[in-house]
Parts: C-alpha cells; sequence; structure tokens
C-alpha cells in the first residue's frame, strides 16, 4: 500500500455547500481513471473494499477515497485485530473544488465504512518525500501515531513507482529496468481512527 494520500494546496473555489454535493459508492474503473489522472501516485491496486466519490449534484465527479486492507504486519502495528483494519489508500480531490471538499468527501466516506461491521480501526499514511504532513487527517480527528520507518521511494515520470506487485517485491534491478529512479528513502507520517461502537462524524 502507498501512502500519502490528499494533502496539497487547497482548491481555490468558495466552500463546499452541503446541499450541492453527496458522497456515494462510486464503481471501480471511474475511480482508478480520476486517480491515475490526478493522484501523484499514478494508480491504486487490482482491487478495493470501497471507492466512494464526491459528487457534485450536477453529476461531476469532483473526488475519491480508496480504501482497502492494509498489508498484515501493517495492521498489526495499528491494532490488535489485524483483520480489522482498513486503509485510506488514496484521496484525491480535483483542483477546482471547493475548499472544504477533501474533508467533507473523508468524512462522510468514514460515515459509510462505519456501517460495514468488519471494520474496528482505520488507518492511512502522508508521505514526507512530497513534503505532505497529513494536515486534512489532523484537521478531520484522526490519532497522530508518529513516523515510520523509512522506505525507498521510487519515481518515473513525476509518478510513484510500487517496489510490489501482486505478493512481489522488486528488486533494485527490477525497478531500474521498468525505468524507475530512486530518490531517497524516506519516512510516512502514521494516522489511525478507531470507530469501533463511535458514533457518527
Amino acid at each position: 500500500m502507498q501512502g500519502s494520500l490528499f494533502d496539497g494546496a487547497p482548491p481555490k473555489e468558495e466552500r463546499l455547500t452541503k446541499g450541492n454535493y453527496l458522497v456515494a459508492p462510486v464503481p471501480i474503473r471511474d475511480a482508478r481513471e480520476m486517480i491515475e489522472r490526478h493522484h501523484y501516485a499514478g494508480g491504486a491496486a487490482i482491487t478495493a473494499v470501497a471507492t466512494h466519490g464526491l459528487y457534485a449534484l450536477a453529476g461531476r465527479l469532483m473526488g475519491v477515497a480508496w480504501w482497502m486492507p492494509p498489508i498484515k504486519s501493517a495492521a498489526l502495528a495499528t491494532w490488535p485485530n489485524w483483520e480489522a483494519v482498513l486503509a485510506l489508500s488514496r484521496l484525491v480531490i480535483l483542483p477546482e473544488a471547493p475548499v472544504n471538499s477533501a474533508s467533507f468527501l473523508l468524512g462522510r466516506s468514514i460515515r459509510l465504512i462505519r456501517q460495514d461491521p468488519r471494520w474496528e480501526c482505520l488507518v492511512t499514511y502522508a508521505d514526507t518525500w512530497r513534503e505532505h504532513t497529513g494536515a486534512i487527517y489532523r484537521a478531520t480527528n484522526w490519532e497522530y501515531l508518529g513516523l515510520t520507518a523509512p522506505s525507498p521511494v521510487w519515481v518515473k515520470g513525476g509518478k510513484l513507482i510500487c517496489p510490489k506487485s501482486g505478493p512481489k517485491t522488486r528488486t533494485a534491478d527490477e525497478m531500474r529496468e521498468l525505468g524507475a529512479s530512486l530518490i531517497g528513502r524516506f519516512p510516512k507520517h502514521k494516522f489511525r481512527m478507531i470507530i469501533k461502537g463511535g458514533n457518527d462524524d
């Protein structure tokens, strides 16, 4: 799972009016297309537990939240019941969306996740190599757990390239064969939200 999600400069339009926007499940195909176009990671996993979209009432998709289980070690480092941990893997908002769109999408998406009794704890990350601080998570009441251990960051054409390919982790030579460059080793800011027995935000 790649970390940091939305933490860029705030959009420049007026604040979002709740009556003009809604958050609802979005087809994984549409979610992937938006992430490929607008998220620095350039892609997402093959599958997802949930993909939620921020829609203007006119029907335009303005943002996406992509949820999937983290790897077992990451889940165990976050919550004792590792099978009940869900990760926010991608969060992307169009630049022209209103200024509070990210928090609105995130809050409503978490409200939908709470309806599924399988999940007790949420986790997400913010990438320091992008100079992200996780401001959106701090502002929406996630618990800050500190920095992870540094890990290598590979990029190609300005997009993040993940060393993991399914169950396999590519070697450094294989990454270079893909045209990726190692820009360094960086930690991530880690956040969690315990939702077991909680109320809607």
